[in-house]
């Protein structure tokens, strides 16, 4: 006597079928889970980002109570939206109570000894100088890396850090070096702390880099961030 063996009709779910389903399902709620969580973080997000900019901003430049958000491009200064246009560099402009330009604040980042090392720097138009420098985030060893923070000789680096721009003002004059401890002549100089000289370059070559990209960009039209404008 034959037996018949009973194949599931197209309508009956096998184990795997009925798995593969609930795994389908489990993993799209997650997914709504997730998106629903980022987006509605989002504003806080941003807002938190904000606050500890400012802070960093009126940290290395004292007397400043407003900051704005900048970009500057070759045809000039414009309102930071969104995104920033090609060839565009953001930065700040910090503002004291009556409304009077304070100074101008800027990023720059480059690699130090463990990770990047990215900087704050406070650029003075009317010295054409670096006159502040923070750290905004740096993963260096601690008790070395982190002197660049704490260490008052490297910081008087930067009361009058010399970033002048050519006559015809398309790029910085000098470009900033850092030098071997002890052995700074020239006010575009930074003295390296000795026995963190990694570090002491990651935020030289951050610095310099960036102000290159952005002086030649920002000081023909600064005038329009004295007005307000």
């Amino acid at each position: 006597m034959s037996e018949s063996t009973s194949l599931p009709s197209a309508g009956e779910a096998t184990p795997s079928g009925a798995m593969m389903r609930a795994l389908g399902i489990a993993a799209t709620v997650c997914g709504l889970i997730i998106v629903t969580a980022y987006e509605s973080t989002l504003d806080a997000v941003a807002r938190n980002k904000k606050i500890a900019t400012e802070r960093a901003v009126f940290k290395v430049i004292p007397g400043a109570t407003t900051v704005r958000e900048f970009v500057a491009t070759t045809g000039g200064i414009q309102p930071a939206g969104p995104t920033v246009a090609e060839g565009g560099v953001k930065f700040y402009g910090a503002y004291d109570a009556a409304g009077v330009l304070k100074g101008i604040a800027a990023e720059g980042a480059a690699k130090g000894y463990a990770d990047e090392v990215r900087v704050l720097y406070a650029y003075d138009p009317v010295k054409q100088a670096i006159t502040g420098f923070s750290v905004a985030s740096m993963h260096e060893t601690p008790g070395i890396g982190d002197k660049v923070l704490s260490n008052q000789d490297f910081l008087k680096n930067f009361v009058a850090l010399d970033v002048h721009l050519t006559a015809d003002m398309k790029a910085v004059a000098n470009a900033i070096k850092v030098v071997k401890h002890g052995t700074k002549q020239n006010p575009w100089e930074i003295d390296a702390i000795s026995g963190s000289t990694v570090t002491s370059k990651a935020v030289g070559k951050g610095i310099r880099e960036s102000t290159e990209k952005l002086l030649p960009k920002l000081l023909p039209y600064v005038s329009k961030l004295k007005e307000g404008k």
